[in-house]
């Protein structure tokens, strides 16, 4: 990133639609099927793959198996491979990649090549999201792999096609989107053809306010704050190119902000006093300002004590501090009297953040740790908080210290779909661990690397084999981290490839 570009991230200035599609530029190339003569489409078919930037090699993919590599005497953006007349060698689930210094990009888009009819479905996708609402304009992309045919879309419960689209020089097509509905696509190579096998539905949803966009805390200012201290909240949209705004309960705050992505922003506050305390949410407009602003996020609640309060008694209940994995504790917070709003904090090696958050009626709380394992394993404390000005706050009380031996819990592993896996196709795993906030591993049996790894707010994540081939047959299990600890390995799945 340029200097002058991060000169303006760190003014807070929004970037130009030209900026931000250079900031991101996806690298994998471009894949399309061409025929000699759309009347037969499968008679004579060759296949271009388009790089983004000029390159010395590219190579093309067919059911998941890479062919020999094309290795050029001088850079170029396209090459092609014929294929002639469609037969049963040259049938498949085609991708290309191109060369990016010494090594290969990611996968182009998926092209089916049958050599029968009919013809296979295109893909719809929406642009930029699911659903409608004034002053956005969304639109439906249907993308096939021929070049140069027409697109027809329909919406379920009208008898005609509602619009035709011809693409002499492309491969797809974009549909303007003005009603709701459950919407399909198909495409023909010349009027009196008979259309393709239709693309899955999507549906177009109308909402009169955009949907709530998330705002998190960074984690270093996820504890109990002191008043001077900072605070850092980033808040994520679900289209880019919006004004945000924070608020703290209805009072729409001006503070610095800044943006990395087009999607999102981070608000930060700073020399935080007492009033700061409170639950903060954040919301989002489209940039006409005519429009209604989205639902709210969630609420994050931000935690300040200035100590100047007796600290509480914290006590574990079962008092033994290494308690079984899978078991449940309790830490019961005692303060001098009753009207205060208590918090958990939990220390480890990583971080240090509010666990729990109550306001009992009495003059203690009792946080649940439930199902156990080495994730809970740490220093607790608790603090107390008045509810009413001036908002003082309490000193901490001794620490709890806590530790549940041995690996966190084994995850179950299991496929998405049951069966052999068409070569081409992608294999879907889902992970299902019992501890949220961790990186699923997908691992292949005798390999110490991880396939593919996976963030996840939740205690599970689908991990994705991409473009299968049958040196991809085999057995296959998860894992989960939570540095520094690490799950034990799901019991294996046998992953089958058809025609194996």
């Amino acid at each position: 990133m340029s200097a002058w570009v991060a000169l303006l991230l760190l003014w807070g200035l929004a970037l130009s639609r030209v900026t931000e599609e250079a900031l991101f530029l996806d690298p994998r190339p471009n894949l399309w099927a061409e025929a000699q003569s759309l009347l037969e489409p499968w008679a004579n078919v060759t296949l271009t793959c388009q790089s983004r930037l000029p390159t010395l090699a590219f190579q093309l993919l067919r059911d998941g198996v890479a062919q020999d590599p094309v290795r050029l005497a001088s850079p170029a953006l396209e090459h092609r491979f014929p294929l002639g007349a469609v037969t049963s060698d040259t049938r498949g689930l085609y991708r290309c990649r191109s060369g990016l210094n010494s090594r290969w990009t990611g996968l182009s888009n998926l092209v089916e090549v049958t050599g029968s009819e009919p013809l296979p479905p295109p893909l719809l996708s929406t642009k930029p999201v699911p659903w409608i609402t004034p002053g956005l304009n969304t639109e439906l992309l249907c993308h096939g792999g021929l070049h140069g045919v027409t697109f027809l879309l329909r919406r379920e419960g009208d008898d005609q096609f509602l619009e035709v689209v011809e693409a002499p020089e492309d491969t797809k097509a974009i549909f303007p989107v003005k009603r709701p509905g459950n919407y399909s696509c198909t495409y023909r190579t010349h009027a009196a053809g008979a259309p393709s096998e239709p693309s899955a539905t999507v549906t177009i949803e109308e909402l009169a306010r955009p949907p709530p966009p998330t705002l998190t805390i960074k984690t270093d200012s996820a504890a109990v704050l002191s008043p001077g201290s900072g605070v850092s909240f980033t808040c994520v949209a679900t289209l880019e190119g919006v004004h945000f705004q924070l608020r703290r309960g209805e009072e729409v705050l001006m503070v610095p902000r800044a943006s990395t992505s087009p999607d999102r922003i981070f608000f930060q506050l700073n020399n935080l006093t007492l009033e700061d305390r409170g639950f903060y949410t954040c919301s989002y407009q489209l940039r006409d300002n005519l429009t209604p602003w989205s639902l709210d996020s969630a609420p994050v609640e931000l935690v300040l004590s200035d100590g100047t309060l007796p600290a509480p008694e914290l006590s574990a209940e079962p008092a033994a501090l290494s308690p079984a994995p899978g078991s449940v504790v309790q830490l019961r917070c005692r303060a001098p009297r009753s009207g205060v709003r208590f918090a958990l904090v939990r220390k480890d090696a990583r971080e240090h953040r509010v666990h729990g958050l109550l306001s009992p009626e009495g003059t203690e709380a009792l946080f649940e740790l439930r199902d156990v394992s080495g994730a809970h394993s740490g220093n607790y404390s608790c603090v107390y908080t008045d509810l009413a000005p001036p908002f003082s706050g309490s000193a901490p009380s001794a620490s709890v210290e806590l530790r549940v031996d041995g690996p966190l819990p084994r995850p179950q592993l299991r496929p998405r779909r049951i069966g052999a896996v068409t070569p081409g196709r992608d294999a879907v795993f889902h992970c299902e661990g019992r501890v949220p906030d961790v990186i699923f591993e997908l691992l292949r049996a005798g390999k110490a690397e991880p396939l593919e790894e996976v963030w996840s707010h939740h205690p599970s994540a689908d991990l994705v084999l991409t473009y299968v081939g049958p040196q991809h047959a085999g057995k296959y299990s998860c894992r989960y981290r939570s540095y520094p600890l690490l799950s034990e390995l799901s019991d294996p799945v046998e992953l089958q490839v058809a025609g194996e």
